[in-house]
């Protein structure tokens, strides 16, 4: 494939006006050609020690947003403000006209958009910039799905992410038929004169070119989910989707491999179903600890399945890899995975995630993350919010080449799982705590709980943590700039034309009165990795005694061990009963109830309109059966 060198020859790629225009009048520009030169952008050409990423700052001064340690094993990166650690779930807002049922940024500023995209044409003008060019989602460059990044130099523990994450090309190896089919812009400053230092990203969606304003340095809402915004945006155009999911290949020890996708909103266990199981001292597995009584339930796994990752967070699930066989196909849309490490808390917790941190291939970006200069990092030694309250969203950036056994190539998913964050429930609280280790869903309810995505118990990921909220739309619509019933439609035909996948439900956190962590997720990959797609014998499903939790399993052995049937179905734990259970299955009903309405609206597809209104009139488990063609369970 012919290739351009676009630091010498940008002007003859025929890029936007508006980038062209900044490049020819900006301070300078870097157009980084390495890995490596884009981590010393990140410590401002120092070799050691620490660097502020600051800015002359408009009525503040000189103000400092973020420090770079270079640790061992990697960049330190820590916020000076504990709000900008993780995620504002009300950061982005559209800039354009176009269709959306999304904030716009004139109804939630009350002034256009336009004066703020040309004075921030105009601050990037006046700054020493780095620029790079990447394939939306690691797209065939032949597709033209093309973007940039440009942001001040100073800036480059952000430039570094997102080339990990959606993998630089260098400067001398750009097609050259690349057009530009995405902008993402990097202007810190706003976020102090603008937006009173709130993070705000516009997606404004121009005829030819979605651009994304960063007015922050976290690269959650702008890198990462910025760039999936703009791949749903493609997606909704081109009628494919981009799910929100990590992907994982389970091979037990008898060679059989079952492909399981972990669906949920941030915070559901997406990056942990990649995990290998945690254990105790002993080897043993923590079922689960009694949050009244303190009691502990123990697990024996001599062999647990062995994974081999295809995604972290972001599957792409593009028509020209489907095939009529039935099964969903999906490939990873990053080149980097945006890793949570909140629950490792001490070494030895997950050796295998430890050594690839400790000991790097390459040196690693760590967010929230103590570093002190030519020391390592240790990803469980969180950066403080307050003294004695660690961060909850420590993170680093794995690129996926580290990962042992990564899958590279397109994968038949076989199982979609979905999870939930749940609070403890007992019966003097009771709560929506009331899912058991593992449900399995007609697929019409696996459609319903991905058109509610809840937010769940104590999310470590965003700044808001409220108990009950929703997500949307297959746990994405955050990151979505376009209208709900149009990905409410994407989802639904997904489901139809993949008539032999299976799903599932699974908690994290709290199983009734039961402390659990991940184990659930854990216990369900090695259970449903071992069954593969067998049949459930007669009798194996009974319904959950909540219709909104489809069926559960009368009975679960996981290598010769059966585990306690009040994991399974809560209502039998005696902290909880059939009445706690049942206030908690009102919670959730009246939950779904809440958020389903709204979904009913001009233009849902008619079979949607009637699951809808199913679970409007309290539909039964048997009756969203007849919806969809499912596979035959038992």
């Amino acid at each position: 494939m012919q290739t351009v060198d676009i630091s010498q020859q940008w002007q003859e790629l025929g890029l936007p006006e508006q980038i062209e225009d900044v490049l020819r009048h900006a301070k300078s520009l870097c157009f980084p050609r390495s890995r490596e030169e884009v981590l010393s952008l990140a410590m401002g050409g120092q070799p050691d020690g620490h660097f502020e990423v600051a800015y002359d700052v408009a009525g503040r001064g000189w103000t400092v947003d973020a420090t770079v340690a270079k640790c061992r094993n990697g960049l330190a990166v820590n916020y000076t403000e504990p709000y900008m650690r993780r995620r504002d779930p009300e950061c982005s807002v559209i800039g354009d006209a176009r269709p959306t049922d999304k904030l716009s940024y004139q109804n939630r500023f009350g002034k256009p958009f336009e004066p703020l995209r040309e004075d921030t044409f105009q601050w990037l003008k006046e700054q020493d910039l780095a620029v790079f060019a990447f394939i939306l989602g690691g797209f065939d460059p032949r597709t033209g799905h093309g973007a940039m990044l440009i942001a001040p130099k100073n800036a480059g523990f952000f430039i570094g992410g997102l080339a990990d994450l959606q993998d630089m090309l260098p400067p001398d190896r750009v097609p050259a038929n690349f057009r530009v089919r995405a902008a993402v812009y990097v202007a810190p400053p706003f976020r102090h004169t603008h937006f009173d230092g709130k993070q705000v990203v516009v997606h404004n969606r121009t005829e030819h070119v979605h651009e994304v304003f960063s007015y922050n340095l976290y690269p959650g809402p702008s890198a990462k989910k910025g760039v999936y915004g703009v791949l749903l945006a493609i997606g909704e155009d081109e009628k494919w989707l981009t799910l929100h999911a990590s992907t994982v290949q389970v091979v037990t020890p008898y060679d059989n491999v079952t492909t399981i996708m972990h669906e949920g909103a941030s915070g559901s266990g997406k990056s942990e179903m990649l995990e290998h199981v945690h254990r105790q001292e002993d080897g043993r597995l923590l079922l689960g600890r009694n949050v009244v009584s303190g009691e502990e339930r123990r697990l024996v796994l001599n062999q647990a399945c062995a994974l081999q990752p295809v995604t972290d967070d972001m599957a792409m699930c593009h028509p020209e890899v489907q095939t009529p066989a039935g099964y969903l196909r999906a490939y990873d849309a990053e080149q980097a995975w945006f890793v949570r490490v909140d629950h490792i808390r001490h070494y030895g917790t997950e050796p295998h995630l430890e050594e690839l941190t400790v000991h790097p291939a390459e040196p690693l970006i760590f967010l929230n993350v103590r570093g002190v200069p030519d020391a390592t990092c240790l990803i469980w030694e969180h950066t403080e919010d307050q003294p004695g309250v660690p961060c909850p969203n420590p993170r680093v950036i794995l690129p996926r080449r580290f990962v042992p056994n990564v899958v590279n190539e397109t994968v038949e998913v076989m199982i979609r799982n979905f999870g939930v964050r749940t609070p403890p429930c007992t019966a003097a609280h009771p709560t929506y705590g009331i899912i058991g280790y593992l449900h399995i869903l007609p697929p019409a309810l696996a459609w319903l709980w991905r058109l509610v995505a809840p937010r769940g118990h104590a999310n470590p990921s965003i700044t808001d943590t409220a108990a009950l909220t929703s997500e949307g739309v297959g746990s994405y619509w955050p990151f979505a700039t376009g209208r709900l019933v149009d990905h409410a439609n994407l989802l639904l035909r997904q489901i139809q034309q993949t008539p032999q996948v299976r799903y599932c439900l699974t908690p994290n956190q709290h199983v009734g009165a039961w402390s659990v962590g991940f184990m659930p997720e854990w216990i369900a990959r090695e259970y449903l990795g071992r069954r593969g797609v067998a049949k459930f014998p007669p009798g194996k499903l009974p319904p959950a005694r909540c219709d909104l939790l489809g069926y559960t399993l009368k009975t679960m052995q996981v290598e010769g061990t059966i585990l306690p049937t009040w994991l399974l179905r809560v209502d039998e734990q005696s902290e909880v009963g059939p009445e706690g259970y049942d206030q908690g299955a009102a919670i959730l009903r009246e939950f779904f109830l809440r958020e389903v309405r709204g979904f009913l609206q001009p233009g849902l597809d008619t079979l949607g309109q009637r699951i809808v209104e199913c679970c409007l009139d309290g539909g039964a488990t048997a009756d969203y059966e007849g919806f969809l063609p499912s596979v035959d369970l038992s």
